[in-house]
């Protein structure tokens, strides 16, 4: 008797966090993570690189589904005959499909996540002539979050970037890739935490 009751908490508590997994998206949450769109290190003879680029963001669910907020995009590719700095900040909105829409897995939801700022492609190269694209930046594309557990996802970002501006090269356009992390909070539990961390730092 104890092991069937034990059985049926444990399949009881699965369906719960199934269930909440998706009330993560509800309005009033919040999103905090980070995406990695690379990061290698090549040793190759006369010819190392080296290649990071992190895209943290935050965001606010204002509607189930609908998130709104910032998110900051900075990377940086150095080899033996040039160094790339880019850098991106600015506005960002990400739409959950519905379930009924597409599903991959019962944890898993699609999206689609755009966003419109300032941003910069720098490129030095030693003994030659530099590109630099400075201006509007704007990105979009198809993503899936797969949620670990009911409040953490890995996901998955394909992104178009495109930055159109000033410099001696005028538009530079990209497909990016990218694998991170999200946490997703509902409101009070996020300022209880930012609370919690700013009473022990006094």
């Amino acid at each position: 008797m104890k092991h069937a009751y034990a059985a049926l908490i444990c399949c009881m508590a699965m369906a719960l966090s199934a269930n909440r997994a998706q009330a993560q998206l509800q309005k009033g949450n919040i999103l905090i993570g980070a995406n990695l769109m690379g990061m290698s290190l090549d040793f190759q003879k006369d010819n190392n690189t080296f290649n990071l680029s992190i895209n943290p963001k935050a965001a606010w669910f204002v509607e189930d589904n609908l998130a709104i907020g910032g998110m900051v995009d900075l990377g940086l590719r150095t080899n033996k005959g040039s160094t790339t700095f880019t850098y991106g900040v600015g506005v960002l909105g990400r739409y959950y499909l519905a379930d009924k829409q597409v599903q991959l897995l019962k944890q898993s939801r699609f999206f689609l996540e755009g966003n419109v700022g300032i941003s910069g492609n720098n490129v030095h190269i030693k003994g030659g002539s530099d590109a630099n694209t400075n201006g509007l930046g704007i990105g979009f594309g198809p993503g899936v979050a797969y949620f670990l557990t009911p409040n953490i996802s890995l996901e998955g970002l394909l992104k178009y970037n495109l930055t159109v501006g000033f410099g001696n090269s005028t538009t530079n356009n990209q497909l990016a890739f990218g694998l991170g992390f999200q946490i997703y909070l509902p409101t009070k539990k996020a300022r209880a935490i930012y609370n919690d961390v700013k009473s022990q730092m006094k």
